[in-house]
């Protein structure tokens, strides 16, 4: 137990999970409370956050059903959070999923999906708790992007690279904007990591669903020669989210073992 988000409010978007496991969304939620925050937990699917409950510290997590696609559900968020706290502190945007097709087979409608699901998500959130961070005299806003918004990643998911590229840029621009209210704005670019997803969607979009296959081809391309889990995204966005990042904004850490600064 650690104090470095002591009395801090903050709202961590995808704090459930589609499995037993450390997703990042949960991983998040339940560091950010053990580090002495109080966490507005949000997820569409309140079962899903049954888990992230059970591992926190008892009482530092509020579970809260919203749906971040959702205009309206995301402004009764902000306000059931400010009324509930009294402000916003940090913000960590975690909700997204790939859908595999490049732009020849990707339906369109898939391609509107995966615009939705991993980029408008951030900016909605952002537009209704910004204000509230305004108000409070500033706060730290952490988006957690992908290394497919850098890099290939393994296989053509043409809508997941594209919003995750537009995540980081998002951040960058709205981070050079409100830094004059005192609101920090980075970005988690996580890699190929061991989190609940992969036994749940990702085997069966890439192996026809042999974990174990695409655990390897995964490692595979990681230098370090493991693969880290939803606990490393976390201490990322730990580090983003707290005083100790109080100069930094605007700017983005990759959390993949060394996996995009490979010529290979």
């Amino acid at each position: 137990m650690g104090e470095r988000l002591k009395d801090k409010i903050a709202i961590v978007c995808g704090a459930g999970c589609v499995g037993p496991g450390w997703g990042n969304g949960r991983a998040t939620a339940v560091l950010f409370a053990e580090e002495g925050a109080r966490v507005f937990a949000l997820d569409k699917n309140p079962a899903a956050m049954e888990e992230t409950l059970a591992r926190a510290p008892r009482g530092a997590i509020t579970a809260h059903q919203c749906d971040v696609l959702d205009a309206a559900s995301v402004a009764r968020m902000a306000a059931a959070c400010r009324e509930t706290c009294g402000r916003i502190d940090i913000l960590v945007n975690n909700v997204g999923g790939s859908a595999r097709g490049g732009p020849v087979d990707l339906e369109e409608s898939a391609w509107d999906s995966q615009m939705d699901y991993n980029l408008k998500s951030v900016f909605l959130t952002c537009k209704h708790v910004i204000p509230v961070m305004i108000a409070g005299g500033g706060g730290a806003i952490v988006n957690i992007a992908s290394t497919s918004g850098l890099r290939w990643g393994g296989s053509a998911q043409i809508g997941y690279a594209s919003a995750k590229a537009g995540v980081i840029q998002f951040s960058r621009v709205a981070a050079i904007e409100y830094a004059p209210h005192q609101i920090r704005i980075n970005t988690v670019i996580p890699g190929q990591l061991y989190t609940p997803m992969v036994e749940a969607r990702l085997a069966a979009q890439r192996t026809g669903g042999d974990v174990k296959a695409l655990l390897k081809q995964r490692q595979a391309r990681i230098p370090l020669g493991f693969m880290g889990d939803g606990r490393d995204t976390a201490h990322a966005a730990l580090f983003l989210a707290s005083d100790e990042a109080r100069f930094i904004t605007a700017t983005e850490i990759i959390v993949d073992g060394g996996m995009t600064a490979r010529c290979d």
